[in-house]
């Protein structure tokens, strides 16, 4: 006897109501690699494990910059990934060059949602990729994370890709508004190494709210 999942192709409902294509790309993404996200009143700091695919082959980036305010980082496959950054990178563009200012961090994380979410619309592969997105506008300092579904939310730490839930519970435990940069820092790479049970290789991204300038360190 075949099972819901079987009876119904991939774009449609499922019989208990669930979008079956979001919840396979959702599987890809906890396949990937461990990526968190932490915020506070001054900064938000993103980091992610990079590993390479396999040996003697370097790894793939995981941090990049969006505009001079903003930058992001994510999970799932990378490919599916680097479309969603290129289309970041363009709503950032196109909302300078129409609108003469750099995009508010809201409109950013709604424009790329609606991008996805128009994949749900049709009999096509969903990006398998969810993102994390940090920046600071004219109203602070933002961290918003977009699922496959096209969902957005904003909050002060997120996680994605492998173990995430424990990433994410060891962040939830350990946070506080008044952490200091190198704090966070090190609260990402302890929820990281919590995550995959061992020592993790970061890449890291940050913006500060004063000098409102997105940096990735190497």
């Amino acid at each position: 006897m075949q099972s819901g999942s079987e009876r119904f192709p991939p774009f449609f409902y499922g019989p208990e109501g669930r979008l079956i294509q979001v919840e396979y790309a959702a599987e890809a993404v906890s396949r990937g690699s461990t990526t968190v996200g932490i915020r506070t009143d001054r900064f938000a700091i993103l980091a992610s494990h990079v590993r390479p695919p396999r040996e003697l082959v370097d790894p793939y980036d995981k941090i990049f910059e969006i505009d001079e305010h903003a930058g992001a980082t994510g999970s799932g496959y990378i490919s599916d990934m680097l479309r969603l950054i290129d289309e970041l990178r363009l709503e950032s563009q196109q909302h300078r060059l129409y609108i003469g200012s750099p995009i508010d961090i809201f409109t950013l994380a709604k424009r790329v949602g609606q991008y996805i979410h128009e994949f749900t619309l049709y009999a096509v592969r969903l990006p398998a990729a969810s993102l994390i997105i940090a920046g600071v506008d004219q109203r602070g300092v933002h961290l918003f994370q977009v699922d496959p579904s096209g969902t957005f939310s904003r909050g002060a730490a997120f996680a994605v890709g492998r173990n995430s839930d424990k990433a994410l519970d060891y962040i939830i435990k350990n946070y506080s508004n008044d952490l200091g940069f190198e704090d966070a820092k090190k609260l990402a790479e302890k929820a990281v190494e919590t995550a995959i049970s061992e020592k993790p290789l970061l890449q890291v991204g940050y913006v500060e709210a004063e000098k409102k300038q997105f940096v990735k360190q190497s």
